[in-house]
């Protein structure tokens, strides 16, 4: 793709946003909430660069003033329902002193959140949440597109990162989003969706250390973190495949206390999580036992959702936890949470979460590192969505949802 001038991006991207798809899409003023047709109506008036990714009834929204988050898909036209979690009250408020959680099924991140590499607390104070601070280069500031077309965009932002060890890490992050046809992804799993819709798209990360000095143990280095936030239902279960094979614990299950079992079940290699967004609970797989991917389903709209990323499991990782006495690297590769109101009653959801981090990033001046993560979502028949699931996941849907009828 060729870089466009300013003029150009700008009429092609109002172009994108205000192409008709049919006599069967409705009006953006007419639609309902929960649509995709409601979600690109609000985000389109509050980025005017907006970019509409399309493949037939396969849609992706992007957003670079938005950090070039993929706010929302849909795999069944403008009619269909939005497959992200959107904030909407996020956008009309004064910016939170924490983190300005727009929403975005998948967003990019740079860890760590803890240790004492943290990107998130300023040198020396305690690691609570009154100090805690999302860096606004990827919270509130704007990317920059470099190129785009109907199927794909690139974007670009310069960053400066102070870390709690006193350095500050300058890097390049750069971020393609490409939306992904039927033919694709049935290749890419080897598995025929029957009569299933579906929508999928691939995000390359790469980040690049632009500074004058080489990451190391001492200094501290980042790493790539990319997290889907998804709207919950009562029916609603995440399922994480893992190696009971592997090294290590099985699984980090008290990020933020002790799990309730009717909420949290292990059963062979899979770990399943309730995604109802009633109560607020993280679990992480460390490298050694993690595998490429890990999925939900949510039964009440028979919607199958994959997440396939990339996975070194001879890697360093970097532990996250707010926590300076922990060692820095050693922390999980896939983690998956359920959010639920906090102590005061107050609740930023509800939503839930899938994400996906990649190593530490140990670069010299100029070198890079890259992740993949991908988000595909099927809809459609149970029969097509147990044998989805089976290939990809080693388990049928009618497992995930039933995972919990014991308790």
């Amino acid at each position: 793709m060729k870089p466009l001038t300013p003029l150009i991006l700008i009429i092609l991207l109002a172009a994108s946003c205000r192409q008709k798809e049919g006599q069967q899409s409705p009006k953006a003023s007419e639609a309902a909430r929960g649509s995709f047709a409601y979600d690109l109506d609000f985000l389109s008036q509050r980025d005017s660069g907006l970019v509409l990714l399309r493949n037939g009834t396969s849609h992706v929204v992007v957003s670079p003033r938005y950090q070039a988050k993929v706010f929302t898909s849909t795999a069944t036209g403008k009619a269909g329902k939005s497959l992200g979690w959107i904030n909407y009250k996020a956008f009309d408020g004064k910016e939170d002193p924490h983190m300005n959680a727009y929403g975005g099924e998948n967003r990019f991140w740079l860890g760590p959140e803890g240790n004492v590499f943290s990107l998130f607390f300023k040198p020396g104070t305690a690691m609570v949440f009154e100090n805690w601070k999302t860096p606004a280069a990827f919270d509130t500031e704007a990317w920059g597109v470099v190129s785009m077309d109907s199927s794909q965009v690139s974007m670009r932002k310069q960053m400066s990162l102070l870390n709690y060890h006193n350095i500050t890490l300058n890097l390049l992050a750069e971020r393609t989003v490409t939306i992904l046809d039927r033919a694709r992804i049935s290749a890419i799993w080897g598995v025929d969706m029957g009569e299933a819709a579906c929508v999928g798209y691939k995000t390359t990360n790469r980040i690049t250390n632009t500074g004058d000095f080489a990451w190391t143990k001492e200094t501290g280095a980042p790493c790539i973190w990319i997290l889907d936030m998804f709207p919950p239902s009562g029916e609603t279960q995440i399922v994480i495949p893992y190696d009971e094979q592997g090294e290590g614990p099985d699984a980090t299950t008290n990020y933020f206390g002790t799990i309730p079992a009717h909420r949290m079940k292990v059963r062979g290699n899979m770990l399943f999580l309730k995604a109802d967004g009633a109560f607020r609970g993280k679990v992480g797989i460390p490298p050694a036992r993690a595998s490429k991917y890990a999925g939900s389903y949510d039964a009440s709209n028979q919607i199958l959702t994959i997440t396939r990323f990339d996975l070194q499991g001879d890697a360093l990782y970097l532990n996250q936890e707010w926590n300076v006495e922990a060692p820095p690297f050693a922390g999980d590769a896939v983690n998956a949470y359920n959010d639920g109101p906090l102590e005061d009653g107050s609740q930023m959801g509800p939503f839930y979460e899938i994400e996906s981090v990649s190593p530490a990033a140990f670069l010299a001046p100029g070198e890079h590192l890259e992740h993949a993560h991908s988000v595909f979502h099927f809809s459609g028949s149970e029969a097509d969505l147990n044998r989805i699931s089976e290939v990809i996941l080693g388990v049928r849907v009618r497992d995930i949802s039933g995972a919990f009828k014991n308790f």
